[in-house]
């Protein structure tokens, strides 16, 4: 049963905890990339095909990139699915298509993994979409 009041222990309290989790993750993979030389073009953009944590441009390369959250760093970097998958690349052509600066550069879908007591890990091409 949830807890209405959202008292530690209920799992309205846990699904926010997670949220908050989330967010800060997805704050530190914005600066790893900045550092890194990539240019943030979108978080947490949504389509009604789906949703991209993070679209960033370094050179002549847009990447997709999901930010995955576990007790481990195989854990994180395991978690994302095919179905998921799939609903990446959609977003990703959505995202592409609305933006004439992007059309011509190189889709690459990357995770950045956080594992408990890890600094994070950016996968760059972490698959390739398989094309039907």
């Amino acid at each position: 049963m949830i807890d209405p009041a959202g008292k530690k222990g209920s799992r309205s309290h846990h699904r926010r905890r997670a949220w908050r989790d989330g967010r800060w993750a997805e704050s530190l993979a914005v600066w790893r990339l900045r550092l890194s030389g990539y240019r943030i073009l979108a978080r947490n953009w949504r389509a009604p095909v789906g949703e991209i944590d993070i679209v960033a441009r370094r050179g002549d390369v847009l990447a997709i990139i999901e930010v995955k959250r576990r007790a481990d760093l195989a854990r994180a970097l395991e978690s994302v699915s095919p179905r998921q998958r799939a609903r990446l690349m959609r977003a990703a052509l959505s995202f592409q298509a609305g933006r004439s600066e992007c059309a011509r550069l190189t889709l690459r879908f990357d995770v950045i993994a956080f594992g408990h007591g890890h600094w994070p890990r950016h996968v760059k091409e972490a698959w390739r979409p398989a094309l039907d």
